[in-house]
């Protein structure tokens, strides 16, 4: 979404402005065309992240990068649309940022040079590592009950997870497919996976 499409979002805020210091006086004067839910329109984006804090999701995302896949953005975009409470970037450090849409912004992002380094962190937090891959002994998603708590960990496209990645995870699922192809593309899959765990834990509350 282009931040400067004036179709998007809305104009300055009529005066008298309100009183709030979590607006933005500069996105009240020209309006604010970032892709956000209304309830954030104007808000400042220090503000946004305060917010988002109070109300994030038990599960983290973790994604293994070993060869900058553009997918990352798109996961990344994804788990901030379910609120993971973080973001884990395994592998190298940078990544490609353009599937975002600048909502990396609004998500707290980790680094870890290694798996075992990430799977060290992941001990020390007491978050079991629930990898996704549809490899020998996965078991099938839809027949999970995921944690409450925990870390989703998602390979590069067409390799799949690293053979230390699956090492370190304390268990593996797939998601059951039914057509001609071997595997979906790993921003689907994540996606799925993301919406697996809300289904289970926010969905059945409301």
């Amino acid at each position: 979404m282009d931040p400067h499409d004036i179709s998007v979002g809305v104009g300055p805020h009529p005066l008298p402005w309100p009183k709030d210091d979590r607006l933005d006086l500069e996105l009240l004067e020209e309006g604010d065309r970032r892709n956000v839910i209304d309830e954030f329109r104007y808000w400042r984006l220090e503000a946004i992240v305060e917010e988002l804090d109070k109300r994030r999701n038990g599960f983290h995302v973790a994604i293994e990068n070993l060869e900058h896949d553009f997918n990352i953005g798109s996961i990344v975009r994804t788990a901030n649309a379910f609120l993971a409470k973080e973001i884990h970037i395994v592998g190298k450090k940078r990544w490609n940022r353009r599937g975002a849409m600048v909502t990396d912004r609004y998500q707290h992002i980790r680094h870890h040079e290694t798996p075992a380094e990430f799977h060290a962190w992941a001990i020390s937090e007491k978050l079991p590592i629930l990898g996704l891959d549809n490899v020998d002994g996965s078991v099938p998603l839809e027949t999970a009950k995921l944690p409450k708590e925990c870390i989703l960990l998602f390979g590069q496209e067409g390799s799949g997870l690293s053979l230390d990645a699956r090492r370190a995870c304390d268990q593996l699922f797939e998601i059951s497919q039914y057509g001609s192809t071997r595997s979906i593309n790993v921003g689907a899959a994540a996606s799925i996976a993301m919406h697996t765990w809300i289904a289970q834990h926010r969905w059945s509350h409301k």
